[in-house]
């Protein structure tokens, strides 16, 4: 074997590969169609597939703003959970309320806060979840809500 034939080997085994390969590609890849039309179904969740829209305001934010809707969103799920701790229920009404009780909690409470003000409130939020996570776990576990 000459010099000259090795590169001609390798140009052969790579080409041979590849003609190999081609069909395996084309049945793993997506199919690709002119279909344009989009079609949203809703969000299906593990557990509670009723629960309430969010404020059309958090969705619309401006990204630079988007601090405003995980306050929001924090004091919801905060106030959700200290109701499942009240109630010992942790039924999909009461683990998802509607958002206006939350939603005026927040306009009186953060509307005007800056955004360094927003995060140490998401701190504080967080932190006072944490204290109730456990109880609220077992709770929602035992009633298969979790």
């Amino acid at each position: 074997m000459t010099r000259k034939e090795t590169p001609m080997r390798k140009i052969t085994l790579v080409a041979a590969v590849t003609l190999l390969a081609a069909p395996l590609a084309a049945q793993t890849s997506p199919q690709v169609t002119n279909e344009l039309i989009v079609t949203i179904t809703p969000q299906q969740y593990r557990i509670c597939n009723d629960r309430p829209a969010r404020p059309t305001w958090m969705d619309e934010v401006h990204p630079r703003e988007a601090y405003k809707a995980l306050t929001l969103m924090r004091l919801y799920e905060l106030r959700s959970w200290e109701a499942i701790k009240a109630s010992g229920d942790c039924g999909c009404d009461i683990r998802f309320p509607s958002w206006d009780a939350a939603s005026t909690d927040y306009e009186e409470r953060f509307a005007t806060s800056t955004q360094a003000e927003h995060t140490q409130a998401q701190l504080a939020l967080r932190n006072e979840q944490n204290q109730i996570a456990r109880d609220i776990q077992d709770i929602c576990e035992a009633q298969g809500n979790w």
